[in-house]
């Protein structure tokens, strides 16, 4: 199976915000707005400041995916990748995609010299994922997370 790795450009937008929405549905039920989702996908491929995206692309279809975005570390004077928006489609899941995909993500956080770890966040009911991560040299950490939600802005 022959998989291309590259970050996505504004023409991933839609594919990305599908993804997005059928992995909320998929993972916890939640019905997310797509237009919403795809802005938000949009503001991201516009500004890199707020993150990036690897996509997978396999036969010249996105594949899978992965965000990553930013957390700045005085403790460890580095950036921390947070590693989110997480999705393969469905039809090539279980043949290692997302877990090469990962591995490109892995190694082009080596190869920047600021980066001082990865991190994520999983729903704690999605143990198929969690087990997935643990695979790929993933640990849980002594951390809760906690947030504090507000209304969407016109």
């Amino acid at each position: 199976m022959q998989i291309q790795f590259r970050r996505a450009t504004l023409a991933d937008a839609d594919v990305i915000a599908q993804h997005g929405v059928a992995m909320a549905l998929e993972t916890e039920n939640l019905e997310l707005d797509p237009d919403r989702v795809r802005h938000g996908v949009e503001a991201s491929l516009r500004d890199s400041s707020k993150g990036f995206y690897i996509v997978a692309v396999l036969d010249g279809k996105v594949a899978g995916q992965s965000m990553v975005t930013y957390e700045w570390s005085d403790w460890s004077n580095g950036v921390r990748w947070w590693v989110q928006s997480v999705y393969v489609s469905p039809e090539v899941r279980r043949r290692g995609v997302y877990r090469r995909l990962f591995q490109h993500l892995l190694e082009l956080a080596k190869a920047d010299g600021a980066v001082c770890g990865l991190r994520l966040y999983v729903h704690r009911e999605n143990r198929v994922a969690q087990a997935v991560y643990q695979r790929l040299g993933f640990h849980e950490t002594h951390y809760q997370l906690y947030e504090m939600v507000f209304p969407p802005q016109p």
